[in-house]
């Protein structure tokens, strides 16, 4: 027989989540809704600034005015390898939990097409790029012996008490983008590009919590309900860029995305006291429309720097098919507020060789939230949390690179570090959102609530082909 908690919700007005899961908000902010994409080494060290410069495929990612910059074909694949590390702290205790991956980061290449005659058009050019990077995430947080979960037998005597020990969130999959554009050379003045792309998006999904039993010391291990899930997603997206030359050394560029219409495919467990279950769903997301604005001066041949400014201009929404699309809509539209990244880097060649920086800042996409959440000493109440779901990210690239003409071999290293407040164990008994183990059912009032420290360490290889 599974036992309830004596837990009472209904009374804590900061519980804002009720059915809807917290990973499905986090993730619509972080793996659909995210900017942060992989490309050449070259894109990766300046940090993805490249707006206003052009002339590498992965300027399909920012501006696709940028592929009109190209003068010659070239045909490019980069490895990618990425460490994903967190350090996680509740309740003044810290555990880390790391994650290596190695993939094809990046391959893509753009076909240059010389116009003849007396046109002031002077290339059109064709590219195919597809990216893909790694979204496995692993969070491990400390539990804490205060916060009890007290169980009676039927006639009212106590039958044991379920003290938390320890959560995690697990994510595994990947997201990726195959890119086609177009761009085109008007007097080596006005660049013009379009972009169409093509977003796919796979993953796997656990929330988990374990519990001690005062009854016959066994560990209870409970999974959240309607987890694990997997989701399965594609996605639609273009874009319009423009690159104009005010004199021979300064550029400037401008670029809008649409949002990327999400189609996905869920898969989840759903628990009662009476069974389990696996169930699919359909939903609908669009992402944020993104704009870019781009900056960049060439003094000479041997350097050029570039600024960019990505402001996104709507918020993501759920299509609604029922209550939980509507109250994942209320909290987006409630702290969700309008992601900004400004992103600079630089070049400097030296004959066949290249130097190259970049730094970029993201902001967070949610204001401060207050839940009710639990204290080292047990008790609960209401607290607010900045960053939450997803914080402020800062990345720093660099790399080098040779050019034999012909061939070119580029490397480059990427450090992202961000740091997020993760709530967790809130379960309500009107909406049947707590924990299940095999035994019990356990649903919490209140938060608890980590804060994550995520740092990223990437390293990139690219070898490609002018023609």
């Amino acid at each position: 027989m599974i036992r309830k908690s004596l837990v009472i919700l209904g009374i804590a007005s900061a519980y804002f989540v009720n059915a809807q899961q917290v990973s499905i908000i986090r993730n619509t902010a972080e793996v659909y809704s995210n900017s942060s994409v992989n490309g050449t080494s070259k894109y990766n060290s300046m940090a993805g600034s490249m707006g206003a410069l052009g002339g590498d495929i992965s300027v399909l990612n920012s501006n696709p005015a940028g592929i009109g910059v190209n003068i010659t074909s070239e045909f490019s694949g980069t490895l990618a390898i990425q460490n994903n590390n967190n350090s996680t702290t509740s309740f003044g205790k810290s555990l880390e939990s790391d994650i290596n991956k190695t993939i094809l980061g990046n391959i893509g290449g753009t076909a240059a097409f010389k116009i003849e005659g007396n046109t002031p058009w002077k290339f059109m050019n064709l590219a195919v790029n597809f990216s893909t990077q790694k979204i496995d995430d692993k969070t491990r947080s400390a539990g804490n012996p205060n916060i009890v979960f007290n169980y009676l037998n039927s006639d009212g005597t106590p039958y044991t008490d379920l003290s938390f020990t320890g959560h995690y969130y697990d994510r595994y999959g990947e997201v990726s983008k195959m890119s086609v554009g177009i761009g085109g050379n008007y007097d080596n003045r006005i660049y013009v590009g379009l972009g169409l792309n093509f977003h796919n998006a796979i993953l796997d999904q656990y929330d988990r919590a374990t519990f001690l039993s005062s009854a016959d010391g066994k560990t209870e291990i409970g999974d959240k309900q309607y987890t694990p899930y997997s989701e399965t997603s594609n996605g639609f997206s273009a874009s319009v860029g423009v690159i104009g030359k005010i004199n021979p050394q300064f550029r400037l560029g401008a670029a809008l995305e649409t949002p990327t219409w999400w189609n996905m495919v869920r898969l989840y467990n759903a628990y009662s006291d009476v069974d389990n279950a696996t169930y699919t769903e359909d939903s609908k997301l669009s992402s944020p429309l993104k704009a870019t604005l781009s900056a960049a001066y060439v003094p000479n041949k041997n350097f050029a720097i570039n600024v960019d400014y990505v402001l996104g201009l709507t918020k993501p929404r759920f299509k609604e098919y029922g209550p939980a699309d509507a109250e994942a809509n209320q909290i987006l539209s409630d702290n969700y507020k309008n992601l900004s990244e400004i992103r600079v880097g630089a070049e400097y060649r030296f004959e066949g060789l290249r130097v190259r920086g970049g730094y970029a800042f993201a902001s967070s996409p949610f204001d401060n939230i207050s839940v009710n959440s639990y204290k080292a000493d047990g008790s609960s109440g209401n607290a607010s949390f900045g960053n939450m779901f997803v914080g402020k990210r800062n990345t720093i690239g660099a790399g080098i690179g040779y050019d034999f003409r012909s061939f070119f071999i580029d490397a480059a290293y990427q450090n992202v570090s961000s740091e997020y407040s993760s709530p967790f164990l809130a379960g309500s008994s009107d909406s049947q959102t707590g924990y299940y183990t095999q035994n019990f059912i356990v649903e919490s009032p209140a938060y608890a609530v980590s804060t994550v420290k995520n740092k990223k360490n990437n390293y990139f290889i690219t070898l490609g082909w002018k023609f």
